[in-house]
């Protein structure tokens, strides 16, 4: 917890300097609060890093396509020359994003996660598949996970202006 933390006081920090003004001076205490919430339920005291990064990957201002790509980096494991993403990973990247939506009561069942493993895995002989294959599948935008893409449209189109008058 302490780790997270000293990362997010940083992180805060460095976007305070970027955007005078704009960050709250408290987004960090907040962000943690709500890391706590998603991920230490039981109250352990402890958050895993790679959780804690899904969440702050997914509620970034990042385009999809990053998000998507951090997320396979995060997750992944090296295997020889590629890197792969096995089932029990994307389980786990599934299971940690959707703490997200479950904090505000929109969390989706064990049974959800499960279907999209099997979806994303539909006709791959292999035991773990390669970037391109994941980002494939989450652009065909699992149910799992439609809450993301629609987030993301929805914050792109709060910079939006028209000149139009009535």
């Amino acid at each position: 917890m302490q780790q997270i933390s000293t990362m997010l006081m940083k992180l805060f920090q460095r976007a305070r300097l970027e955007k005078p003004g704009q960050v709250d001076p408290r987004g960090a205490e907040f962000t943690l609060d709500l890391l706590i919430a998603m991920y230490d339920r039981s109250g352990t005291g402890y958050v895993r890093t790679r959780s804690a990064a899904a969440a702050l990957i997914s509620l970034s201002g990042d385009t999809l396509l990053a998000k998507y790509r951090a997320f396979f980096q995060f997750y992944a494991v090296p295997d020889g020359k590629e890197t792969l993403i096995t089932r029990s990973a994307l389980r786990s990247l599934l299971t940690d994003l959707n703490q997200i939506p479950a904090i505000v009561g929109e969390g989706c069942t064990l049974s959800c996660v499960e279907i999209a493993i099997h979806d994303c895995f539909h006709g791959v002989l292999n035991a773990a598949i390669v970037e391109e294959k994941f980002l494939s599948w989450l652009r065909s935008e699992p149910a799992v996970l439609l809450w993301l893409p629609t987030c993301y449209r929805l914050s792109v189109t709060e910079m939006v202006s028209h000149q139009a008058r009535c």
